[in-house]
C-alpha cells in the first residue's frame, strides 16, 4: 500500500500518469508492504523515474554500443578520455549532459562492460528526469569504469524476493562460470517489466533466457545453474527531486569528493571512497 506524510494532499487519482506508471502505481498499492512518500510530488517523480530509467535501459539496447571487458574498452574521445584502467574520463572543456547523451547518439564508438551500462543507464535517466542546467551542476568531472559514479547518484540497496519494480538494478548470478571468462560470473540487469530484463551484452531477455545464457558460460562439467539473486538497487528518488527543485544549483567548478560507491552487487561489495 501507498501512505502520503503530507497533511491535506490531493488524491493519487489527480496525478497524471502514463499507462506504464499506472500500472507501477497499482502494484505498489496492492503490496503488503507499505511505502511512505513526504508528498504526492515524491511518489509522482518516483514513477516517472523509474519510466526514464527503463526507457534509457532500452535506448542503450538500440545504440549499438558493444559489450568489451575494460582492457578492450573504446569510447568517443571528443568526450572522453580513455584511462589506461579501461574507464571513461570527462574532458574537462565538455559538458557532462552532451557526454552522456553522446553514448546513446553514436553508441558504435562505445564498447565497455555491464556494470558500466547500469551506471551510464542511471546517468541518463536522471539527465532527463531533472534537466541539463541542474544535472550539469551535480554530475561534474564524471569517471566511468566498474561500479563507480558521481556522489550525487545516490543509490539505495536492499535484498528482498518479492518487492520488485520497473527501474530496479538486478543481478544474476552464475556461481560456476568458467574462470577464463570472468565477464561471465553474472548480469546487471534493469527490470523493464514483468519477466522482461535488459542485461548489457545479453540484450532484452526473459529471466528464463539470461540463465540460459549464462549457463552456457559455465565452467567445463559443471550442473550448477546461474540464478535471479535477491540483491535489489534503486535510485534514492527522493534526493534526485531535491536536486531539481532546489532554488540554486553548485557553481561550476570541480567539487570535493570524486566518486562513491555504496552498492553491494553480486559477490562484490563497493564502499564509499
Amino acid at each position: 500500500m501507498i501512505q502520503i506524510s503530507e497533511l491535506h494532499s490531493k488524491p493519487i487519482s489527480t496525478l497524471k500518469l502514463s499507462e506504464f506508471e499506472q500500472g507501477i502505481l497499482a502494484q505498489k498499492e496492492r503490496s503488503p508492504e507499505t511505502y511512505y512518500y513526504n508528498s504526492l510530488e515524491a511518489l509522482d517523480f518516483e514513477l516517472k523515474m523509474r519510466t526514464s530509467i527503463v526507457e534509457a535501459a532500452t535506448a542503450l539496447n538500440f545504440s549499438g554500443v558493444d559489450f568489451a571487458v575494460f582492457e578492450r574498452s573504446r569510447c568517443n574521445e571528443q568526450f572522453w578520455v580513455r584511462a589506461e584502467n579501461g574507464g571513461f574520463q570527462l574532458r574537462p572543456d565538455v559538458l557532462p549532459s552532451d557526454a552522456i547523451n553522446d553514448i546513446f547518439q553514436q553508441g558504435k564508438l562505445y564498447a565497455f562492460e555491464c556494470s558500466a551500462a547500469i551506471v551510464i543507464i542511471l546517468y541518463k535517466a536522471t539527465l532527463d528526469m531533472i534537466k541539463k542546467e541542474a544535472f550539469n551542476a551535480y554530475f561534474q568531472d564524471l569517471f566511468i569504469w566498474d561500479w563507480n559514479y558521481d556522489s550525487d547518484l545516490k543509490l539505495v540497496a536492499k535484498r528482498t524476493s518479492r518487492e520488485v519494480y520497473p527501474g530496479d538494478i538486478l543481478y544474476f548470478k552464475n556461481p560456476d562460470h568458467d574462470p577464463q571468462f570472468p565477464e561471465w560470473q553474472g548480469e546487471n540487469v534493469i527490470l523493464l517489466a514483468n519477466d522482461l530484463y535488459y542485461g548489457h551484452g545479453i540484450g532484452i531477455r526473459s529471466k528464463q533466457a539470461i540463465i540460459d545464457a549464462l549457463n552456457k558460460a559455465r565452467a567445463p562439467g559443471s550442473t550448477t545453474s546461474a540464478f535471479l539473486t535477491e540483491d535489489v538497487i534503486h535510485p534514492d528518488f527522493e534526493y534526485l527531486r531535491g536536486l531539481a527543485i532546489k532554488d540554486h544549483f553548485p557553481m561550476w567548478g570541480n567539487r570535493e569528493g570524486g566518486t562513491v560507491v555504496v552498492a553491494k552487487i553480486g559477490n562484490k561489495v563497493y564502499v564509499a571512497k
